[in-house]
C-alpha cells in the first residue's frame, strides 16, 4: 500500500485558501491560512440496472459500477434513492395540501364578500324606501296646504286628485329595477377613511395569516343596529338629539371623580374635562370635596342630593306614637343615696330577698334592675345604684332612664356627699323625688336632722310645707314600707307613664359584662316597643340578634315590654353602659350603623388625643417631662365597674404624678392583657374578675404582678399608696444657729479663716452653712473646717467662739452672718 493510497494529496491546487487573521491577548494578532476543500456531490444518471454477477438482483445503479462514488454502497446508495423517493412524495403531498386550503379560504372569503354585499344592498334599498316614503308625506303635505289655501275651487282639486294619487311613485325615485341595475362600484365611492383594511394594510396578524386578509375583526351587532338607527334618522329628517335625563345624584361629603361620573351616568372623561374648565387637575381616582362636586353635578344639568355618613342613622329615627296606641306601662324607681344608709336593705324588705348577704363588703357596687309586684297587682321597677363616690357615672344613668328618685337617707347619719350628689343627679334629669327617712328603729335615730340638713339642699319635705313627700321606714322592721309602696303609687298616678308596646323596641343599657358561658351579655332596660327574641338591634357600638331574654328572676322569656329589665343574649361585642337600644330591619342595617359609630368614635379618640399643631406637641412634651406616670391595666366583672374605676384612677395624682390606665375593660384577665402589662411595666389589677390559667402562667414567667379586689376602696388606696411612691421626697430646711464674724485671718494651706462667735442654736461640721451680707444671702455651701481653740470639732454651742472657713470660697469679711441650717426629707402621700 503506497503512502496516498491511490488518493491525491491535499494541496492548495484542490482547494480554496483563504487568510484568517486570529487575536490574542496584550494586543498580539497572527495570520493563519485556511484551506476550504469542497465536498463532492455524487448524483446517480438515470437507466436501467445491470444484474449484478453471482446474484438474481438488479444494480441500483444505472451504468458503470466504476462511475459510482467512492466509498458508497449498494445499500447506502438504495436508501438513499428511497429517502429521495419520499421527500418529493411528501413535497407533493404538501402542495395538493396547500391548494386544497386555499381553494377553502378563497370560498371562505367569497362568500363573506358575498353576504356583506347583500347587506349592503339590502341597506341601500331601505334607505331609499324610508327616502320615497319621506318625499310621499311631503307631497300629501304639500297638496294639503294647496287645498286649504284654494278654497274657490273646489271642485278642480277634486278633480285633481285623482291624478296625483294615480301617481304611485315620484320620478325623483328609483325603482327596483333601477336599483338592481346599480353598478357594483357605488362601495368604492365611499370615504377611504371608513375602509377598516386601509388602516391594517402595513400590518400582518395573526388572524389574518390564518384566515386571509378578510378575516380581520368584524362589527358587532350593537354597532350594526346604531349605525341603522343612525341612518333612519337621518332618512326621517335629519339628525334628532337625544333627550337630557335629569338625575337625582347622591352627593357626600367627599366622593372621587369616577364615582361622581357614574353617579351621572356621564363619560369620566367629560367630568375630569369640566374640572379642568374650573381649574382643578384631578384624575378619575382622585377624591374631591362635596363643594366642588356640587359645581360639577350642577354645570351638567343634575339635582344635587346632599348625603352625610350620619344618614345611616336615619332607620331609627323616632316616630311619634298615636295617642291611641299608648297604654300604662309600670313606673321606674331608682333608688339612691349615700352608701351604707341601707338602699339595698330597702328594696330587699321590698322584694323578700336577700342581695345584701352577696355583695362584697357589704356595699352595692353594681346597678341592679328589679320588677315588684305589689299587693296590690301594680307592678313596679326598681333600679339599685352603689352609693360609693366612685360610681357617679352609674347614679347617673338611673337618674336618666328613671321616672321617680326615691332618696334614702339614713335617720342617725343625715345628709352626707353623695346624699348631695344623688339630690342633684335628681334635679339635672327633672324627675321627682321621694325621700326614705331609713334607720328609723335605730335609738340614734333624728328624722327631724334630715329634713332640716335637706333644706339647706332646696329640698322642702311636705312636713316643712313642701312638695317633696317624705316616708319614715325601717328595712329592718318593715316599719312604714307600705306607705313608701303607697306614695310611690301616688306619685306613678300623677305622672300618668304610657307607652307604646306595639312598636319596635327602645331600651338603655343599664349594665354590661362578658360572661365566659354566655359571651357579651347586656341588661337592657325597655323603654318603648316590646322587645322579641329574635329581633335585630343595634346598641352603641355593637350590633347582635337577641338570642335568649332573661328577666330579674333568672327565667327566661319570649318578650319584654315597656319598663322591663332584661339581659339580652346575642351581642357581637360589649356595649358601652348607658348606650341605646334600637331594634332594626335588617342584619345589614345594624351592622352599617355599628360600623359608623365606631369609626366616628374612633376618629374622636384620635382627635381628643393628638397635638394639632407642632407648638401644641412640645408643650405637651415639656408638661410630661417632670411627670411621673404609673401605668395599670384594669379589668372588672362589668362594664359600669370598670367605668368607675377608671374616673376613679383619673382623680388620683397631682402635677408630679399620676396613674394612667392602659387599658379596661370586661372579663378575665387574658395573656394579651398579661402581654401589654410586661410590655409597658404595669400591674394587673382584677376586680371580681380571675386571670385564666395561661395568662396566670405567662404573668409568672414574665414576673407581672396581678393583684384581685372585691371591693372598689381597697383598689382605690393601694393605687393611692403605690402612687405616692413615686413622689419625689420633700426637702425641708431646718436652721439650727447663726455666727457673728468678728475677725478674718489668712492661714497658710488653709485660706482664710474666718473667726465668729456662735450667737444662737449651734453650728455644726455637716451643716449646710450660708454667707450673709447686709441681710443679703452672699453664698450657700458647705464648711471646710470648723475648729475650737486648735482642736478640730464636730459641733459648737451658742456663746463660744470658732473658727471656720468655706468650701472653694474665701471672700469673707468681718461684719458678715453665717447662717447654719440642715435638710432632711419628708415624704409626701397623695
Amino acid at each position: 500500500m503506497s503512502d496516498n493510497d491511490g488518493k491525491k494529496t491535499l494541496g492548495l491546487g484542490g482547494s480554496r485558501p483563504s487568510n484568517v487573521k486570529q487575536s490574542f491577548s496584550h494586543g498580539r494578532t497572527k495570520n493563519v491560512v485556511v484551506e476550504t476543500k469542497r465536498k463532492r456531490v455524487v448524483v446517480p444518471k438515470p437507466g436501467a440496472a445491470k444484474p449484478e454477477s453471482g446474484t438474481g438482483r438488479a444494480s441500483p445503479l444505472g451504468g458503470d459500477p466504476s462511475k459510482r462514488p467512492a466509498g458508497i454502497s449498494d445499500a447506502e446508495l438504495e436508501r438513499r434513492m428511497k429517502a429521495l423517493a419520499m421527500a418529493r412524495a411528501r413535497e407533493a403531498d404538501e402542495a395538493a395540501k396547500r391548494e386544497a386550503e386555499e381553494k377553502a379560504r378563497t370560498a371562505e372569503r367569497e362568500a363573506r364578500r358575498a353576504e356583506m354585499e347583500a347587506k349592503e344592498a339590502e341597506e341601500r334599498e331601505r334607505e331609499e324606501r324610508a327616502k320615497a316614503k319621506a318625499a310621499e308625506e311631503e307631497r300629501k303635505r304639500e297638496k294639503a296646504a294647496r287645498a286649504k289655501a284654494v278654497e274657490d275651487e273646489p271642485i278642480a282639486v277634486q278633480v285633481d286628485a285623482p291624478g296625483e294619487t294615480a301617481v304611485s311613485r315620484p320620478s325623483s325615485a328609483p325603482r327596483k329595477t333601477d336599483r338592481i341595475a346599480e353598478p357594483r362600484d357605488k362601495a368604492a365611492k365611499a370615504k377611504p377613511g371608513r375602509v377598516d383594511d386601509v388602516r391594517r394594510s402595513g400590518k400582518l396578524t395573526l388572524n389574518e395569516a390564518l384566515t386571509g386578509r378578510e378575516g380581520g375583526r368584524q362589527r358587532s351587532m350593537a354597532a350594526m343596529k346604531r349605525k341603522q338607527d343612525r341612518a333612519r334618522a337621518k332618512a326621517m329628517g335629519g339628525q334628532v338629539e337625544r333627550e337630557k335625563v335629569v338625575r337625582d345624584v347622591q352627593l357626600p361629603e367627599a366622593i372621587t371623580v369616577s364615582e361622581l361620573a357614574n353617579r351621572m351616568a356621564e363619560r369620566v372623561a367629560d367630568v375630569v374635562k369640566s374640572l379642568m374648565k374650573n381649574g382643578i387637575m384631578a384624575t378619575q381616582n382622585q377624591t374631591i370635596d362635596a363643594d366642588t362636586a356640587e359645581l360639577i353635578i350642577e354645570e351638567f344639568g343634575h339635582k344635587v342630593v346632599r348625603v352625610s355618613d350620619a344618614d345611616v342613622e336615619d332607620v331609627i329615627a323616632q316616630i311619634a306614637d298615636k295617642p291611641a296606641d299608648l297604654v300604662n306601662r309600670p313606673p321606674i324607681i331608682t333608688i339612691m343615696g349615700h352608701v351604707d344608709h341601707g338602699k339595698t336593705s330597702l328594696l330587699d324588705a321590698i322584694r323578700n330577698a336577700k342581695v345584701v348577704a352577696g355583695e362584697a363588703g357589704g356595699i352595692t357596687q353594681h346597678i341592679g334592675a328589679y320588677q315588684v309586684k305589689t299587693d296590690s297587682g301594680a307592678m313596679l321597677t326598681f333600679l339599685d345604684t352603689p352609693g360609693h363616690a366612685a360610681f357617679t357615672s352609674m347614679r347617673s344613668r338611673g337618674a336618666q332612664v328613671t321616672d321617680i328618685v326615691v332618696l334614702v337617707v339614713a335617720a342617725d347619719d343625715a345628709v352626707m356627699p353623695q346624699t348631695i350628689e344623688a339630690i342633684n343627679h335628681a334635679k339635672a334629669a327633672k324627675v321627682p323625688m321621694i325621700v326614705a327617712i331609713n334607720k328609723i328603729d335605730k335609738p340614734a335615730a333624728n328624722p327631724d336632722k334630715v329634713r332640716t340638713d335637706l333644706l339647706m339642699h332646696e329640698v322642702v319635705v311636705e312636713k316643712m310645707s313642701g312638695d317633696v313627700q317624705d316616708v319614715e321606714v325601717s328595712a329592718m322592721t318593715g316599719q312604714g314600707l307600705d306607705n313608701l309602696l303607697e306614695a310611690i303609687a301616688l306619685q306613678a298616678e300623677i305622672l300618668e307613664l304610657k307607652a307604646n308596646p306595639d312598636r319596635a323596641a327602645q331600651g338603655a343599657v343599664i349594665e354590661a359584662q362578658l360572661d365566659v358561658g354566655r359571651g357579651p351579655v347586656a341588661t337592657v332596660l325597655i323603654q318603648n316597643g316590646t322587645l322579641h327574641q329574635g329581633d335585630i338591634f343595634v346598641v352603641g357600638e355593637q350590633y347582635g340578634k337577641v338570642r335568649a331574654l332573661i328577666n330579674d328572676k333568672g327565667e327566661r322569656v319570649k318578650e319584654a315590654g315597656p319598663a322591663v329589665p332584661v339581659e339580652v343574649l346575642g351581642l357581637h361585642g360589649t356595649p358601652e353602659a348607658g348606650d341605646v337600644l334600637n331594634v332594626v330591619e335588617t342584619e345589614a342595617q345594624a351592622r352599617e350603623i355599628a360600623e359608623y359609630r365606631e369609626k366616628a368614635a374612633k376618629e374622636k379618640r384620635a382627635a381628643a388625643g393628638a397635638a394639632t399643631t407642632l407648638e401644641q406637641l412640645m408643650a405637651n412634651a415639656k408638661e410630661n417631662e417632670n411627670v411621673s406616670e404609673l401605668p395599670i391595666v384594669v379589668k372588672a366583672d362589668v362594664q359600669g365597674s370598670a367605668e368607675a374605676i377608671v374616673q376613679a384612677m383619673e382623680k388620683i395624682g397631682n402635677e408630679e404624678v399620676r396613674v394612667r390606665v392602659l387599658h379596661s375593660g370586661v372579663g378575665a384577665i387574658t395573656e394579651s392583657d398579661i402581654g401589654l402589662a410586661e410590655a409597658s411595666g404595669a400591674p394587673v389589677f382584677g376586680f371580681n374578675v380571675r386571670a385564666n390559667a395561661p395568662a396566670r402562667q405567662t404573668a409568672n414567667q414574665k414576673g407581672v404582678e396581678i393583684r384581685y379586689y372585691s371591693v372598689i376602696y381597697d383598689l382605690v388606696d393601694d393605687v393611692k399608696k403605690a402612687a405616692s411612691g413615686l413622689l419625689s421626697a420633700e426637702i425641708r430646711e431646718k436652721f439650727i444657729g447663726y455666727a457673728n464674724i468678728k475677725e478674718v485671718f489668712k492661714v497658710s494651706n488653709v485660706g482664710k479663716v474666718a473667726g465668729c462667735l456662735v450667737t444662737e442654736g449651734v453650728a455644726r461640721r455637716s451643716a449646710g452653712v450660708r454667707l450673709l451680707r447686709d441681710n443679703v444671702v452672699i453664698h450657700e455651701g458647705t464648711l471646710k473646717t470648723l475648729k475650737r481653740f486648735k482642736d478640730e470639732v464636730a459641733e459648737v454651742q451658742s456663746g463660744q467662739e470658732c473658727g471656720m472657713a468655706f468650701e472653694n470660697y474665701d471672700d469673707v469679711r468681718p461684719g458678715d452672718v453665717i447662717e447654719i441650717f440642715e435638710r432632711e426629707e419628708v415624704e409626701r402621700n397623695l
